[in-house]
């Protein structure tokens, strides 16, 4: 049997979440992809996938193996582009996971023009406030804002990403602008369900003096555009990443809380897995945000 071919299979298996996609995916029966599949725990006398009649699952052998055979293929992949064609030239699906509040008009229009500047390469938006597994779910890239990362990926830091209190004319009509710490504390606010922070260190511009924002919580979710609607709905106040409501600051819809403190900043980045090698469609897009990224940096609240 062609150990190769019996590569490629295992992959597609682990990316597609099982072997009938997988097949379809490579024209060959199920049985024909379960074979390949065995061939390689043959092979290196491992099991490398639990499996049953709902759920497949790589077993911790199959992870390493995983990451391994991937490596491999891209290299092998890599060259043979080089070959047919003298240059690495970014093409392909881009599997790429990002937080909810991504869906915003300055990402989109960033991802128009990565299209327009790479048209060989598809893009695939995973939008997902969890922590995807790259490996087991075949993604190539995810962005994240995370202070603990696994030490099995590899994390290149894009930017910092400044968050803002908010609250809608509505409700500061109803409630009062407040003007000090103290103040916001005691308005009802709307939390994400997956983080318990809702104490923020902010800090005094005018004399760094340090202050613990302790938020009182009345509404929940694992959302944060649903988070960003209740804000603009007068429900509650809140906080969210500057990026995602740029566009609201700018025409009234929310306005921003104690503007004179600062607020904590988180780091995003993008995560892959640890590969010696990374593909060209990979580094383009790592690339390209970091452009962009630049090129607002210059500007008051940038990111």
């Amino acid at each position: 049997m062609d150990t190769l071919f019996s590569l490629k299979v295992f992959r597609q298996v682990v990316q597609s979440g099982g072997f009938t996609r997988a097949a379809d995916a490579l024209g060959i029966s199920t049985a024909m992809a379960s074979k390949h599949v065995s061939h390689l725990e043959n092979t290196v006398q491992a099991k490398l996938l639990h499996r049953n009649s709902r759920n497949l699952s790589l077993t911790e052998a199959g992870e390493e193996y995983y990451r391994q055979c991937s490596y491999a293929l891209d290299t092998l992949d890599d060259a043979a582009q080089k070959a047919a064609g003298g240059t690495e030239k970014p093409q392909g699906l881009l599997r790429v996971t990002m937080p909810l509040w991504f869906a915003g008009s300055l990402i989109c229009n960033w991802l128009a023009e990565y299209r327009e500047r790479y048209p060989e390469v598809t893009l695939e938006l995973i939008l997902d406030n969890r922590h995807v597994d790259l490996i087991a779910e075949g993604v190539d890239l995810a962005l994240r804002v995370s202070q603990t990362l696994s030490p099995s990926l590899i994390a290149r830091p894009l930017a910092e990403i400044e968050f803002a209190l908010l609250a809608s004319p509505d409700f500061l009509r109803r409630n009062g602008v407040p003007e000090t710490p103290e103040e916001v504390a005691g308005l009802p606010a709307v939390l994400p369900t997956y983080t318990n922070q809702q104490k923020l260190d902010i800090t005094r511009k005018s004399d760094g003096k340090k202050y613990r924002l302790e938020l009182t919580p009345v509404i929940r979710t694992d959302n944060t555009l649903m988070m960003r609607e209740m804000i603009k709905a007068g429900a509650c106040i809140g906080y969210q990443p500057f990026w995602a409501v740029e566009h609201d600051l700018r025409c009234g819809s929310l306005v921003r809380l104690l503007p004179e403190y600062a607020t904590p900043t988180v780091r995003l980045n993008a995560v892959y897995a640890d590969r010696a090698f990374l593909s060209a469609k990979v580094r383009s897009f790592i690339d390209f945000l970091n452009e962009k990224i630049a090129s607002r940096k210059g500007s008051r609240n940038a990111v």
